[in-house]
This record gives C-alpha cells, sequence and structure tokens, in this order.
C-alpha cells in the first residue's frame, strides 16, 4: 500500500502575474488531497472517489483516450508513459482530500500532483521524484495537455511546500522560504468562479497592452519598467488599459516588497498584512476579480483583528483568506457568519509520503 498527500496553496502575492512571467509568492495549506492504492494482478486502474461520489476506470495502454474536458486522471498516465515510465500491473486506489473544490485552492493541481507522485511510485520503474520534477510533470498533465491558460504557480507550490518564490522568465527560479507564518482563516464563499471569463479580461487584456506598447516601444518590459515611469505611455492607451497597467506593476512590485519581508532576520507580521491589504485592492478595484460577498468576508476578517486580508486565485468568486496570527478562533468566528465552510489553516508541507 502506498499513500500519498499534497496540499492546497494559497497565493500570499501575486495572483495574475505568474503567467506573464512575473513572480509570485505562494504559501501551501494544511489542507491536502490524498491517493492511496496498492497494485492489481491486471492492468485496469480503479479509483474510488468518495468525497465526490464518483469512480473512474480504464485500462493501462500506450495513449488512454480522453473522455472529458480536462480528463486528469488519465493525462497523468499519458505524460508519465511518453516520459519513459511502464505499468505492467493495473491499481485500485481511493482519493480523498479536504481541499475547497473550485475555489481557488488549488485542488485539482494538488490532486495532479498527488496522482504524479503516487503513480511513479507505483510504476514498474518504483521512482522517487524531486518535487520539482513532479510539479513539471504535473504542469504538463493539467495545463499543457490540455492548452490551458494556467501557470505554474499551483504545481511547485503543492508540490514544494511551504512558502516559495517562483519566478519563470527568463528561467524557472524557486526559492523556499520557512518564515514563522502564523495562522490563516481560509473562507469559501461558495460562489462559482468564472475564471475563463476573468482571464479573458485580466491576462488578454494585459497582453493586448504589452503587444501595442512593444510596436511602439520594442524594450517595453513588465519586468523592468519602474512605477515612476508608466506616466510616459498614458496617451498610448485607453484610461481602462493605463489602469489594467499600472495595476500589474503595483501587483509585481508588492511582491518584491514582501520577498525582503520573508528575508529579514525578524518577520514582520503587521507589514505582511499591510502587503495583503494593498494588494486587495489592487484586486479589487483594477482588476476587478472580487466579488461582494468576499468583500464582505474580507472586511468582517479585518473588523474581528486579522492583519490583512485578501481574494485568493484567479477570483470572481471561490475563496478569501485573512493574515490572523493573533486570533485566528476570533477571526474564523466572524467569517463564519458569513461564510460558513471557513477554517484555520496553517503553512505545510509538500507532497509527501504518508505513514
Amino acid at each position: 500500500m502506498v499513500k500519498i498527500s499534497s496540499p492546497g496553496r494559497i497565493c500570499l502575492f501575486g495572483e495574475h502575474q505568474d503567467y506573464l512571467g512575473l513572480p509570485i509568492i505562494a504559501a501551501a495549506i494544511s489542507k491536502r488531497i490524498t491517493v492511496q492504492g496498492a497494485k492489481r494482478s491486471d492492468n485496469k486502474i480503479l479509483i474510488d472517489l468518495p468525497d465526490i461520489n464518483e469512480s473512474e476506470y480504464f485500462e493501462i495502454q500506450n495513449k488512454i483516450p480522453y473522455l472529458k474536458e480536462r480528463d486528469y486522471l488519465r493525462s497523468s498516465v499519458n505524460v508519465l508513459i511518453r516520459e519513459g515510465y511502464s505499468f505492467s500491473k493495473g491499481i485500485d486506489c481511493k482519493v480523498t482530500g479536504d481541499i475547497p473544490i473550485n475555489s481557488g485552492t488549488s485542488s485539482s493541481s494538488a490532486l495532479i500532483t498527488s496522482w504524479i507522485n503516487f503513480l511513479v511510485r507505483m510504476s514498474d520503474q518504483s521512482s522517487f521524484l524531486q518535487p520539482e520534477k513532479i510539479a513539471e510533470l504535473a504542469y504538463k498533465a493539467e495545463v499543457l495537455e490540455f492548452s490551458e491558460p494556467g501557470g505554474i504557480m499551483d504545481h511547485y507550490s503543492t508540490a514544494i511546500g511551504n512558502v516559495i518564490w517562483l519566478e519563470s522568465f527568463p528561467e524557472i527560479k524557486i526559492k523556499k522560504y520557512s518564515p514563522r507564518l502564523g495562522a490563516f482563516v481560509l473562507g469559501d464563499s461558495k460562489e462559482p468562479k468564472d475564471t475563463k471569463a476573468i482571464l479573458a479580461r485580466v491576462k488578454y487584456g494585459v497582453l493586448k497592452i504589452l503587444e501595442e506598447l512593444k510596436r511602439k516601444y520594442s524594450n517595453f518590459s513588465l519586468h523592468e519598467i519602474s512605477s515612476d515611469e508608466l506616466g510616459k505611455f498614458k496617451s498610448d492607451l485607453s484610461d481602462t488599459q493605463f489602469e489594467l497597467l499600472v495595476g500589474t506593476i503595483k501587483n509585481r512590485d508588492f511582491s518584491f516588497f514582501a520577498k525582503k519581508l520573508f528575508e529579514s532576520e525578524t518577520l514582520d507580521h503587521i507589514k505582511i498584512g499591510s502587503l495583503l491589504n494593498l494588494h486587495q485592492n489592487v484586486l479589487r478595484d483594477i482588476q476587478k476579480i472580487s466579488t461582494k460577498k468576499i468583500d464582505s468576508m474580507i472586511d468582517t476578517a479585518l473588523n474581528a483583528g486579522a492583519l490583512g486580508a485578501k481574494i485568493n486565485g484567479s477570483g470572481g468568486g471561490g475563496c478569501m483568506f485573512a493574515y490572523a496570527p493573533n486570533n485566528p478562533e476570533k477571526v474564523l468566528e466572524a467569517v463564519k457568519k458569513i461564510a460558513s465552510d471557513s477554517f484555520i489553516v496553517n503553512v505545510d508541507e509538500g507532497t509527501r509520503l504518508e505513514n
């Protein structure tokens, strides 16, 4: 019997940044998805999914056909087979977890990370992979295999764990931190997310801005431009475009400010909270990815004593979190009056083999 678990994640700083090649800071949280199982004598893979009252079944072959949109359990096997792994025996397994689903806390990436880690150990090669390699394979299975628009943050955060600084341009660079962060309150609004609509406005809006500015200023770069220089591009863009550009650069700078805090000898919890609030202001007022309910949850958390709070994930619904190192129980009680599915979470390890 092999048992693997992987955490969900919150994006501390850098929402809507990683797909632009800009840095992010993410934290793995103590909500996890577990895959456990053993080999069969035939070539069948049977997956019990009791949390959603479903099951999956397929036979191992050189190319497993997909039966639905985002067929991640099958795509993971296909990716591993292309990577040189083989499976001469099938698998009986069960998937369970307590990460909020479709709420911006990376439940799908945690599932795939656990599944990849589980599969390589169950393969004929019986491999142990470093977290970075697991993240790379999970990204291939979830994003590249289905030509999805997402970035790499979720996979590296759930695989590596704790707090990570992640750069993806011009190459992937990761720094892992183990700051003594206190508790967070994670609140699920239960509002359905329309990730594709959000990305269409925010991601493709910024990409269009980049295209227009680079046509006129070939050296323009989101990585190098300073906030003080933005004014000279105002006449080249519509008011909406210019506001979106300013918001993008502000969010980029918040990540760098936070990085300095995480690298300081003593962590300033109040400054971390303040940066989260500033980040939320941009996400709410400029990128417009927050909702009235989530705004209310955030205000309630802050009034109850949280140091900072923001929406989590692509936005338009899903979860928020509040940093509450001093009084998480009081903050939780307040947020629960608006969103009953709220929890105290802590920073956690990445994907791991369980006893």
